[in-house]
């Protein structure tokens, strides 16, 4: 798949990921899962979107990047009119994620696979 289209796609789902959020009565996933899961998910799919998009980019630095974005939305959380808790224990559930997707990109890289990480 084409940069570009990548880049297009982890935009994308960055700004659904901040938009779902920060929604003061998101809309129920089926199945309800747990709202760790709910992190869990959300940050890896972004993990691996960002070190698919930008290969080039050391994959620290995306792992940092993702992780203050992460933070950021806790930190957004916290503001009342929104009606969200922001809690240290998703913050931490993100983190875990991005450093286990970007273990397994850092892995793929260093196999030559880097079409795809």
């Amino acid at each position: 798949m084409p940069a570009r289209l990548l880049r297009i796609a982890f935009w994308a789902a960055l700004l659904f990921a901040l938009v779902m959020a920060l929604l003061p009565k998101p809309p129920q996933i089926p199945g309800s899962p747990s709202d760790k899961l709910q992190h869990i998910a959300a940050f890896a799919v972004l993990s691996a979107l960002a070190a698919a998009a930008y290969r080039s980019t050391p994959l620290l630095r995306l792992g940092i990047l993702l992780s203050l974005f992460g933070a950021a939305i806790e930190l957004l959380q916290l503001i009342p009119p929104l009606h969200r808790d922001g809690n240290l224990l998703d913050w931490l559930a993100d983190s875990a994620s991005i450093t286990a997707v970007l273990a397994l990109a850092a892995l793929a890289r260093k196999q030559g696979w880097t079409a795809r990480f």
